[in-house]
């Protein structure tokens, strides 16, 4: 019987969907079997937490989950159809189905089920994220056994339907008024019979793969973007469709450029007190190379200049964000003798103006004292 979905995420069944997505984030790095090459039993911790988070991280699936009690350990996700040769073929719903006697009829094959939906990270650079680039995942998953085709059976032989359950999967008894009705003993709820079990998936009719894809990253991806590629994830059961495979990228930062949350970059840009003062053009860094702005006579220490369409491109695809440039006055702190007699020149030159006072008599006022004490 499957571990508890709960227990495998190391989270409490009251949890949110946060704590849910910051445990498997968490559990999936750190068992990412790229990270663990020498550990064999990684691949398999890996798997059994995508399945989880599959499970729970979906409301819909993880109420199914909930409901299912004893249900819910029987195959895979709720509602994803169980696993052959093994575990309950149908969802919670099929089960209460059948308790007021639905597919009592002639047999039935089991259900197909879509595969499930896999999850992994890449990490780039600043330069990847803001160009675009392609790069190579390794994903662990399953797939059709390449000797059976996903029957389960050897070569040259079939499954054959359970005489017991006639193909349902389900084996109903009946007590007073109701019908109790719980996975079939004789196939395990698998609806169908294996008398020669596939030697290379022993009757699974998938086997553990890993895989290999290309992925496109498009230009201005952030931290966190989330990129899908469909029909990459897991194969489906009984001719289902396969899942899909979410890659979110972890972008390095960028030693100049700060990404901001409107998704245009920022750069601390160092100016001069002279050129604060007199105004100044200059040269700045873009993610292309370099332009020059202009900053104005007066300039305050921490306003932005900005240079339209200099950012990266938008992942919408509509033009390109923009750049800002915050000042920051570059204060030497150390002087010269020239330059400390220019600094004392200047100083004369402001009379010995206080830039001050006026934020002190509004602080005396605020006080209610109508005076600063001296």
């Amino acid at each position: 019987m499957a571990r508890d979905f709960y227990e495998v995420l190391g989270v409490d069944r009251k949890a949110n969907q946060d704590e849910i997505k910051k445990a498997y984030r968490q559990l999936a790095r750190e068992s990412h079997p790229d990270r663990n090459p020498d550990d064999p039993e990684a691949e398999e911790r890996f798997k059994e937490i995508q399945q989880a988070n599959d499970a729970l991280s979906d409301p819909e699936k993880r109420k199914q989950y909930d409901a299912g009690g004893m249900f819910s350990g029987l195959g895979g996700a709720p509602g994803g159809g169980g696993f052959p040769g093994g575990g309950f073929s149908g969802d919670v719903g099929d089960i209460f189905s059948n308790l007021f006697g639905r597919g009592r009829g002639g047999g039935t094959e089991p259900r197909a089920a879509a595969g499930r939906d896999l999850e992994t990270e890449v990490n780039l650079s600043f330069d990847q994220a803001v160009h675009g680039t392609q790069i190579t995942v390794t994903v662990p998953t399953t797939g059709p056994c390449p000797t059976c085709g996903g029957t389960g059976a050897e070569p040259g032989t079939s499954p054959r339907v359970c005489p017991r359950c006639e193909g349902r999967g389900i084996d109903s008894q009946s007590q007073g008024f109701f019908s109790i009705s719980q996975p079939c003993p004789e196939c395990g709820g698998a609806g169908q019979l294996i008398d020669d079990p596939c030697a290379t998936c022993g009757g699974q009719g998938i086997t553990r793969q890993t895989k290999r894809y290309r992925v496109n990253i498009p230009a201005g991806v952030h931290d966190g973007s989330r990129i899908r590629l469909a029909g990459k994830g897991e194969a489906g059961i009984r001719g289902g469709p396969q899942g899909d495979l979410y890659v979110t990228t972890r972008v390095a930062p960028s030693t100049v450029f700060k990404q901001r949350p409107d998704g245009n970059l920022e750069v601390e840009l160092p100016v001069t007190l002279p050129e604060a003062i007199q105004g100044a053009t200059v040269e700045v860094p873009t993610i292309d190379g370099s332009k020059r702005i202009r900053i104005p006579p007066g300039t305050r220490h921490g306003s932005t200049q900005r240079l339209r369409g200099e950012g990266p491109p938008r992942t919408s695809g509509k033009g390109r964000g923009d750049i800002y440039y915050r000042v920051a006055l570059d204060v030497p702190g150390e002087l010269n003798d020239e330059q400390r007699e220019a600094v004392e020149g200047l100083a004369k030159a402001f009379n010995g103006s206080d830039p001050r006072e006026d934020l002190l008599k509004q602080a005396a006022r605020s006080d209610g004292s109508g005076k600063v004490d001296d």
